[in-house]
């Protein structure tokens, strides 16, 4: 199970990466914990950019009112964990 949240960590990074064109981080170097609107700088339309590409990649449904609650990629590995 750790494992497995490990993984959907790593995926949500790259997609965090991928999708918002972020520059001189890593999968791996992406801090699971760090807060993606007030330490990186995401806004609404970028979350509910990922949230779509992780519905899509992991076939989930991620509530509209859950979308300000995403606000770690360890959170949303394991919101996504939770719905698989």
């Amino acid at each position: 199970m750790a494992k497995d949240v490990e993984n959907i960590t790593i995926r949500i990074a790259e997609i965090m990466i991928n999708e918002l064109k972020l520059e001189d981080v890593t999968p791996e170097t992406f801090d699971p914990e760090i807060d993606l609107v007030d330490e990186v700088g995401i806004d609404s339309m970028d979350l509910a950019t990922v949230a779509l590409v992780v519905q899509d990649e992991y076939g989930i449904r991620i509530d509209e009112d859950d979308y300000q609650k995403l606000t770690t990629i360890r959170f949303i590995a394991e919101y996504v964990q939770e719905r698989m």
